[in-house]
């Protein structure tokens, strides 16, 4: 009995071993290593899109940086400074700054010599007028100079804050407009330097013009008191009628 047993068993072990053999998975590392390295791959393309990607986004932002105008400007103030101290010297007494009234003015006030036609009495009317401009020519520098110290205040404020602006600068264009601004307050004050100059050499120039024509003058006046060169003639001079 027993041994029959066993060989039906055996016999069923024999009836299922096809059955059991076709579930079995079937492993290929070959494959298996292919496609981890095809997955290994996609995952870099992937990973080097992401950062061109954000490369480029990086890029815009600069860009958008750069263009950024400064919400600042300078210039109002600069012109406005500019524009006082040229109000001082067109305001200034005396001797015009137009050249072809200058001319004529020079010529008649500040003459090579005397003739015979200009009275005393205009000779020393011109010699006032020429002290005049001297005075207001002097008059006109000190304001100059006044208006000039006054600048300094504000091109102090003015340099601070674009000196500010300009380290603060999110992109180029805030630096470049900033520097610009730089630029311009220097060109004023080198403008200013220049009016200050001009008052300056217009009044020591209408001064010497005045010393050389003071010593005209008195030539002149000491030559009409010597007369021609004809001597002397006395006569008689009656006093209350005698």
């Amino acid at each position: 009995m027993k041994e029959h047993f066993l060989a039906a068993a055996a016999a069923s072990l024999i009836a299922l071993g096809p059955a059991a053999h076709a579930q079995w998975i079937v492993f290929d590392p070959s494959n298996y290593s292919q496609n981890i390295l095809t997955a290994a791959r996609t995952l870099e393309q992937i990973n080097n899109q992401i950062r061109q990607l954000q490369n480029e986004a990086q890029m815009l932002t600069n860009q958008a940086r750069n263009l950024t105008s400064l919400n600042f400007s300078a210039l109002g103030e600069l012109r406005a400074a500019l524009s006082a101290t040229n109000q001082l010297i067109q305001q200034g007494q005396g001797l015009a700054f137009n050249v072809a009234q200058m001319e004529t003015d020079f010529r008649r006030l500040y003459p090579e010599s005397y003739s015979a036609a200009v009275s005393g009495t205009q000779m020393a009317t011109d010699a006032r007028t020429r002290w005049t401009h001297s005075l207001e020519a002097l008059r006109t520098a000190t304001k100059v100079q006044s208006q000039a110290v006054q600048n300094f205040t504000s091109d102090e404020r003015t340099l601070t804050d674009l000196v500010n602006r300009s380290q603060s600068a999110v992109g180029a264009l805030q630096a470049m407009q900033a520097t610009n601004q730089l630029l311009a307050l220097q060109s004023r004050q080198a403008m200013q330097a220049q009016q200050l100059q001009i008052t300056q050499d217009r009044a020591a120039a209408l001064e010497q013009a005045r010393q050389v024509a003071v010593q005209e003058r008195a030539h002149e006046v000491r030559r009409r008191f010597q007369g021609d060169g004809t001597p002397y003639t006395p006569y008689t001079v009656n006093f209350y009628g005698n």
